[in-house]
């Protein structure tokens, strides 16, 4: 059997994590990760049928069922994954439809996965069903993201069309633009469910006053998904108030349509 910690899965998520607490998104322990695997991913690196204990989840995802996750654990600085991944990361399976979920390896303190773990797993099921290749969840704080919901308006076309203008990039990292959450109570079904209606549209969704959900394939595309709306976000905070020159016009954002063979949210351009 190989060393978990070889994993590409592994390693992978440690960098992220990494990455992700230098970036600034996700102080103390602000923020998860879960990443869907296979059991093909999995089973060279341990005995899945080797359970060490079995935690509810508080909830039902039947699409879910027999999936493999490793994901990042409650109450868990992301600063502290690197140094002590079997501590802070748990590799868990969905089972009983979702309602339950064994524990193969990790949380060897008693731990268990982010309180935030249904939120996560109903956007998992809805990604998808949109995108049967979808792998990730990640939530973070970026800073300006965050500032930005409290000084621009939250309806979703004007919150996309702002970061769209201010980066040429942007209308072609996420031409599905971003979707928005008025502030809701963190950590219950309620805003899982909302989070998860919102992902059937976008692959970001902004927590008013919180922080972000973002969905990918992989880690990387993720974390460049948020990456890049955090960059377009930073850009507006700063020339926010000032006279606006110059921007990015629709008619220019047709002409990156069709040079990068995207094609924007139906209605967000004229």
């Amino acid at each position: 059997m190989k060393d978990i910690m070889t994993a590409p899965f592994m390693v992978e998520m440690i960098r992220t994590c990494t990455n992700m607490y230098a970036h600034g998104w996700d102080e103390r322990n602000g923020g998860n990760i879960s990443l869907m695997l296979e059991e093909e991913d999995v089973k060279e690196y341990g005995d899945t049928s080797r359970v060490l204990r079995t935690i509810p989840t508080g909830f039902e995802a039947p699409a879910l069922d027999g999936k493999y996750f490793l994901v990042t654990g409650t109450g868990k600085y992301f600063k502290n994954v690197q140094y002590a991944p079997d501590v802070n990361l748990g590799l868990v399976k969905i089972i009983d439809g979702g309602k339950n979920a064994q524990l193969l390896w990790g949380f060897s303190d008693g731990g268990k996965f982010t309180s935030e773990f249904p939120a996560h797993m109903m956007s998992h099921a809805v990604r998808i069903s949109v995108n049967p290749a979808n792998r990730v969840v990640m939530h973070c704080h970026p800073t300006n993201l965050l500032a930005m919901t409290y000084v621009h308006t939250l309806d979703e076309k004007a919150f996309t069309r702002t970061l769209w203008q201010m980066c040429t990039e942007c209308i072609v990292v996420f031409p599905d633009g971003v979707n928005v959450l008025p502030w809701m109570l963190c950590g219950t079904n309620e805003i899982g469910e909302a989070t998860a209606e919102k992902m059937k549209t976008a692959r970001l969704v902004v927590w008013a006053q919180h922080g972000l959900y973002g969905a990918g394939v992989d880690l990387d595309e993720a974390f460049g998904l948020i990456e890049t709306a955090e960059k377009a976000a930073e850009i507006y905070m700063k020339i926010a108030g000032l006279p606006l020159v110059n921007t990015i016009t629709d008619e220019q954002m047709h002409l990156l349509e069709g040079r990068f063979g995207v094609k924007a949210r139906e209605g967000y351009l004229s």
